[in-house]
């Protein structure tokens, strides 16, 4: 009898789990709440801009691990990864240009979903043994709904997914065989130094828990995304002549797909929107649940303050970063080459740029996997805290650290893919928790904003 093919079993559930069902379901979210929040991601975007230039210093007296902005960064270490460089090549590759369009539409939706998210998690966290922040969806499922039935089994759901995306996908494998290619492709480092280098950083900075990540994301996501956006702009800015059609482009092939070309074999309408909305989500990461588990440690008082810091994440990820990418790779026309993920990316950039643009894009990759590592190091560490208390923590670190050490040789395709499963998987009761809290979200958010217009209109009696 012939071995059963559980690669192909685990490629079927992960198609289905990723499949229009869940993206209906995470984008329709992003829809509700935009409206329930009265388009809050254009609204208040310039506060939000605004509160995120003056978020380095923690607020005095606050409980919380980090001030504003390094919480912010913890959450853009960990999703200003691969995805930003690979996930769109992907997209592009897969659904045309047209997925570009998508992407956008996704994360411009997912905006609100990461306000409510993040304003949730500082809402319903608590102060662990260790005297730690602990929040994000396991702890407002838990508290938010308490007295629900169901409440504790999707709390407990979501930790045990998360530990799993952590040690076993998002957060090791994917980023740490990442590193190790540029590594060798770019500068001839053999893998075992760059595994070995990976390794001791590793431990250096999540042993000294949430304030040395922070602070190591505090130093590294402003350098690495300004490097690499300025790259983009500069590509974008050599070749203003053909923004119009591009961009006219990825419109027309958002809703009539694209004809094949080149080495595109073609797609159609839905599967550019499949591979946009997809791929999107996947890069901001808006709706899984993960992002709001770092707004939680932040030193801030009011929900909704730390709600519109952390909805900046998914505008500069996916509307910024994954945007100037894919303008990048359709200007050029490598779309429409034989390569594809990362070296389509390179080959963009090397195009305008030669070979500075191959050492932008490596560069870039090697600290998007960094720091993707380091943030959802610390996302696990919070599940596991969850699951087993504050004594499960650094067992879980000391696994995640020899899983980086061996992931380099590693291709197990099988944990992957199941992996991707389990990240799927994190998304539903997160969903759920925030259509049932909704109501929450709603008067947290009125308050906030009628407490600001208070203190504006009597700028004398507003406190100092």
């Amino acid at each position: 009898m012939a071995g059963i093919d559980i690669l192909g079993i685990l490629t079927e559930i992960d198609q289905a789990i990723w499949g229009l069902p869940l993206l209906v379901l995470l984008v329709g979210t992003g829809i509700f709440l935009t409206w329930k929040l009265g388009l809050i991601q254009i609204f208040r975007l310039p506060l939000a801009l605004r509160y995120v230039l003056n978020s380095r210093k923690a607020e005095i007296g606050v409980q919380g691990d980090v001030s504003s902005f390094a919480a912010l960064s913890t959450a853009l270490s960990a999703t200003v990864g691969t995805g930003n460089i690979v996930g769109v090549a992907t997209a592009i590759k897969t659904g045309g240009p047209g997925a570009l369009f998508w992407m956008f539409l996704a994360a411009f939706f997912g905006m609100a979903t990461m306000y409510s998210e993040s304003l949730l998690a500082v809402k319903y966290r608590t102060v662990d043994a260790n005297g730690q922040m602990s929040g994000g969806p396991m702890y407002y499922i838990r508290n938010g709904l308490e007295g629900k039935r169901y409440s504790r089994f999707l709390a407990a759901a979501f930790a045990f997914f998360g530990v799993n995306v952590a040690l076993f996908g998002i957060g090791t494998f994917p980023q740490v065989n990442a590193i190790v290619d540029s590594a060798k492709i770019a500068f001839d480092i053999p893998e075992v130094l760059s595994a070995g280098v990976i390794s001791l950083l590793v431990a250096f900075v999540t042993l000294g828990g949430i304030r040395r990540i922070a602070a190591v994301a505090q130093l590294l996501v402003p350098f690495m995304a300004t490097g690499y956006v300025l790259g983009c702009l500069i590509i974008i800015g050599l070749n203003l002549e053909k923004i119009p059609k591009t961009l006219a482009l990825i419109i027309n092939s958002a809703f009539t797909g694209t004809a094949a070309r080149g080495g595109f074999l073609g797609a159609g309408v839905m599967l550019a929107v499949r591979m946009g909305i997809s791929r999107g989500i996947f890069s901001n990461e808006s709706g899984l649940g993960s992002a709001p588990i770092a707004a939680a440690a932040a030193k801030v008082k009011e929900p909704a303050r730390q709600g519109l810091i952390s909805m900046t994440g998914t505008f500069f990820d996916t509307i910024v970063v994954c945007f100037m990418t894919g303008t990048v790779l359709i200007i050029t026309d490598s779309w429409t080459g034989d390569l594809a993920g990362a070296y389509m990316t390179s080959y963009a950039f090397s195009i305008v740029l030669a070979e500075a643009g191959n050492y932008i894009v490596t560069i870039g990759l090697i600290f998007f996997a960094f720091t993707t590592i380091l943030g959802w190091n610390y996302y696990g560490e919070r599940c596991t805290e969850f699951l087993f208390g504050v004594k499960g923590i650094l067992p879980y670190k000391l696994v995640y650290i020899l899983i980086i050490a061996s992931g380099a040789f590693l291709t197990l395709d099988v944990i992957w893919v199941l992996a991707d499963i389990v990240n799927g998987l994190m998304a539903i009761p997160n969903l759920i928790a925030l259509l049932a809290l909704r109501k929450v979200i709603d008067a947290e958010t009125r308050q906030y904003f009628e407490k600001l217009e208070a203190e504006t209109s009597n700028p004398i009696e507003s406190p100092k």
